[in-house]
């Protein structure tokens, strides 16, 4: 058995649109503060070591009352302006005719995940869609990773499986479950400098079947 698990944002699709539009109507309504632009938040949720509220809210930890709002706002955004990477929905369908078995692991909220994913057309190709909300630790921990393998029954003698991600919280996450990692420089960040990297989707294929 082979197991892709891939990161959502930044790797299967664009969603800086939609989060930077909740993001500034957070800011906007609570503290009357100027918006931020899609590469300043894009940027800035990629970074390893990073405050968000700081960067974002100018607050030194979430507040409650921005964490509702967001999560108000972006419900109904977040299906706006997303759109599949080119290359992705057939590499995707690719993999499933090759018998890869294919999962999401995201730190968005699994809510989120399942409705862009829905409004895509792909949720239904995933075995797992699991997001920061159903573990205690989110990714670089592997903890969602663990699951998503527990849940094939993964054998590491038997099986191979592989992480593809756009961010060093992907990279990290797959080194500390134990699984060969894939970085896509299509997404948020191109400039990754990791040993498996891939520009393209299709270039997937190679490494995994």
């Amino acid at each position: 058995m082979k197991i892709v698990i891939f990161d959502m944002d930044g790797t299967l699709l664009d969603s800086q649109k939609d989060i930077t539009i909740s993001i500034n109507h957070v800011r906007k309504t609570n503290y009357d503060l100027p918006a931020l632009s899609e590469s300043f938040v894009v940027e800035a949720i990629n970074r390893q070591v990073r405050n968000l509220p700081k960067l974002f809210y100018e607050t030194e930890e979430y507040q409650e009352g921005d964490r509702e709002l967001f999560e108000a706002h972006y419900e109904k955004q977040c299906v706006q302006n997303p759109y599949l990477y080119e290359g992705i929905l057939e590499l995707l369908n690719q993999l499933l005719a090759c018998g890869i078995k294919l999962s999401v692991a995201t730190n968005a909220p699994t809510l989120f995940a399942q409705r862009m994913l829905s409004h895509l057309g792909i949720y239904e190709m995933f075995d797992v869609v699991i997001g920061a909300d159903k573990v205690e630790f989110s990714k670089p921990d592997p903890q969602m990773v663990h699951e998503i393998l527990n849940f094939y029954s993964f054998d590491s003698q038997m099986h191979k499986a592989w992480m593809v991600g756009d961010n060093v919280k992907d990279m990290l996450c797959a080194k500390s479950a134990g699984i060969e990692s894939v970085f896509a420089t299509w997404g948020f960040s191109p400039d990754g400098k990791y040993e498996t990297l891939i520009h393209m989707p299709k270039e997937l294929l190679d490494i995994v079947l």
